[in-house]
């Protein structure tokens, strides 16, 4: 489904990881990080496959110690796929993880250490052509300099943090500027983005768990490309790291950013809705199945469907007639079969899925024509 609003993406500088574009135009590409310690390498190493297949396309992980590095090594060699190393404080930990393979590296100058310091991690990513993720964050500014945490202060931390890798010759660099507060996440990468072409990574950090963390995350991420602002995301929650990609990717879908392959419309219900359908049960089932039998076929073809699931005909052939199939309920255990606002035929509730899945079938095999 294409997007009916049209959103200047604000130029960027374009950043390799791997084989990862971010910034310069590319896709908005989803991230994410491991929750395991880095001494599990097979428990990691299975987690990052969770997380590819789940459709993360950059796996950040926490390296604490140099002792760490071997078992960064291993999970390096294990994995096909654009890894980060997250790194705090200690610059020799930075330049290990480089020369272990890593793809990018996460780190802020300013706490890295001297200049000297500095001036050796950039020589490492120089050699090894390794970019930096400057990250920026509420909890994360010299007090002393910055006291408050305002939205003019992240972005002035991000700056001091850019200048310090621009001093070096180093322009190589991604920027993420985070708060746990969405209106100051929100002005701090509008200001940002006014400044400076770098990338940046956008994220709303401390986001909570479950639905109050898909809120707001979908809320700051939402409204920032919305407005044309950010490059790749990452949405911070409690728990599985599979449920933080599941969500970046409903944002992007829903703001335009991807198509989805196969997009579920459903109603709320109301008391038109026969108390003997389980409306939502039904759209679960429906996008399961659809997912199982069709998904790879319309990834490989560049197609998409939109499926409708609707509790009575009054929202079924009408306000869904958008769709390319959908059911609607009726009564006594009888459901409406419908595609693009044309009535099809009825069907048993008990076969619902199985017909819709059926008929899509038969229209994907003739090649789309109903």
């Amino acid at each position: 489904m294409e997007s009916t609003v049209e959103r200047k993406r604000r130029k960027t500088r374009q950043v390799r990881v791997r084989g990862l574009t971010i910034g310069g135009g590319a896709p908005v590409s989803i991230q994410t990080m491991t929750n395991l310690p880095i001494e599990d390498v097979e428990g990691t190493i299975a987690q990052i496959a969770m997380l590819k297949d789940a459709g993360a396309e950059l796996v950040r992980i926490a390296v604490r110690n140099e002792d760490g590095i071997p078992y960064l090594a291993k999970i390096r060699r294990a994995v096909d796929m654009p890894l980060s190393a997250d790194v705090h404080f200690n610059y020799r930990i930075a330049i290990m993880a480089i020369e272990a393979g890593i793809d990018k590296v996460r780190i802020n100058p300013g706490n890295i250490g001297d200049a000297l310091k500095v001036r050796e991690v950039v020589r490492a990513a120089k050699d090894h052509g390794v970019p930096i993720r400057i990250g920026v964050n509420g909890g994360s500014l010299d007090k002393k300099k910055y006291p408050d945490v305002t939205p003019e202060n992240l972005v002035a931390s991000a700056m001091d943090h850019v200048r310090i890798l621009e001093d070096n010759d180093f322009t190589d660099i991604v920027v993420s500027i985070k708060s746990s507060d969405i209106p100051q996440t929100i002005a701090a990468n509008r200001l940002f983005s006014s400044m400076s072409e770098y990338p940046l990574h956008i994220g709303l950090t401390e986001a909570g768990y479950g639905i109050a963390c898909t809120v707001q995350s979908s809320i700051a991420i939402g409204q920032l490309l919305m407005e044309g602002i950010g490059d790749t995301v990452r949405v911070s929650m409690t728990g599985n790291p599979v449920d933080e990609v599941v969500v970046a990717k409903r944002i992007l879908e829903s703001t335009g950013e991807r198509t989805p392959v196969i997009r579920i419309i459903s109603c709320p219900t109301c008391g038109r809705t026969d108390p003997a359908l389980d409306i939502l049960d039904i759209a679960r089932r429906v996008e399961d199945e659809m997912q199982r039998r069709f998904g790879d076929m319309l990834r490989d073809s560049g197609r998409s469907l939109t499926v409708a699931v609707m509790g009575c005909e009054v929202n079924g052939p009408g306000e869904a007639s958008h769709a390319d199939f959908g059911i609607a309920g009726g009564r006594g255990g009888a459901m409406l079969l419908f595609s693009r606002g044309e009535k099809l035929r009825k069907i048993q509730a008990a076969d619902a899925v199985e017909s819709l899945a059926d008929e899509i079938g038969r229209f994907l095999k003739n090649g789309g024509s109903v």
